[in-house]
């Protein structure tokens, strides 16, 4: 079963049942090639845990059975303007520093990433999601930005892919973990924050709401030793 979030302390991901109600896609077509998944069953450690979307004990990670993807299911993660809201609702945004431990022999980068929620913006009014992706060290990160307008009462949908030639593969033998940076962002733009209120939402109490994050794999040249 997958396991609340901490900021505090290290929690071990397995994959198991739970997993699988939570993973249904597949991994998508990617120019290059089939990716093949190792055999063996992936591990991920949450080292750290940080922010204002994903507090203590409101987010779960779950890996899917076939190591083809992995999800993270949030329940307090809202960007908000309007009457009652803090100064600082405007913008919600959660890091997740990863340990990925896969099978000796093969690496993994991340091939796409599906964000859904919901959105009620008022006219005028627009939010922003944003995630990056980088491995600790590197230098290379990975950014998209997705922007939607007002009027809007209704679920919201992203993905950002990546061509299979540009993916950012961890370090054969190298123990690299991997930083994924969320953003919600809300602007009251032209309507009035003082008497209509505006929102962008990435979480859910229904577990099929979730972020789910597409691995591709690759062999390691000779073999390689165990990421």
């Amino acid at each position: 079963m997958s396991q609340p979030l901490s900021r505090t302390r290290t929690r071990v991901l397995l994959t198991g049942a739970a997993a699988a109600a939570l993973v249904t896609a597949s991994t998508p077509a990617v120019a290059g090639g089939p990716i093949t998944a190792p055999p063996d069953k992936i591990v991920i450690e949450l080292a750290t845990v940080n922010g204002s979307g994903c507090r203590e004990g409101t987010a779960q990670v779950a890996v899917a059975p076939d190591n083809t993807a992995f999800t993270v299911t949030y329940s307090d993660y809202m960007a908000q303007v309007g009457p009652g809201a803090p100064p600082t609702a405007f913008r919600r945004n959660c890091q997740l520093n990863l340990r990925v431990h896969v099978p000796s022999g093969f690496t993994y980068a991340i091939v796409q990433a599906d964000y859904r929620g919901f959105a009620f913006l008022q006219p005028g009014a627009w939010g922003q999601e944003r995630a990056s992706y980088y491995f600790q060290g590197m230098p290379q990160t990975s950014q998209r930005t997705h922007q939607f307008t007002g009027p809007l009462n209704d679920n919201w949908q992203t993905s950002d892919k990546t061509e299979y030639a540009d993916l950012v593969w961890a370090p054969c033998g190298e123990k690299r973990n991997f930083n994924i940076n969320t953003e919600l962002r809300v602007n009251a733009g032209t309507s009035n924050p003082q008497t209509s209120t505006s929102f962008m939402a990435m979480d859910s109490t229904d577990a099929s709401v979730s972020t789910l994050y597409h691995l591709a794999w690759q062999v390691c040249p000779g073999g390689g030793p165990k990421v």
